[in-house]
């Protein structure tokens, strides 16, 4: 693990976390979505960056790949449990 993977998975989970907030009866806001989408995206590209990057032929694409998915999940996810005010 290096700085720039961990920078990949930061910028590419921010990315899929703002593409959630297209669903507009899920958005948390953008910064909440763009934090949601990093945690996501760095916790996505450690876990399955490696799986991902088996399927797809490359490292690189397959962490930015995942990160992005994960990164997209979870302000969906954490959307499900807020509270409707």
């Amino acid at each position: 693990m290096d700085w720039t993977t961990l920078l990949l998975q930061a910028v590419s989970g921010a990315v899929g976390g703002n593409i959630a907030a297209v669903n507009k009866t899920r958005n948390l806001g953008p910064l909440l979505n763009t934090i949601l989408g990093v945690v996501g995206g760095v916790g996505g590209g450690q876990l399955a960056g490696g799986t991902l990057g088996g399927l797809v032929g490359g490292g690189t694409l397959g962490t930015v790949s995942s990160s992005g998915v994960l990164g997209l999940l979870l302000p969906l996810i954490v959307s499900f449990f807020k509270k409707k005010a």
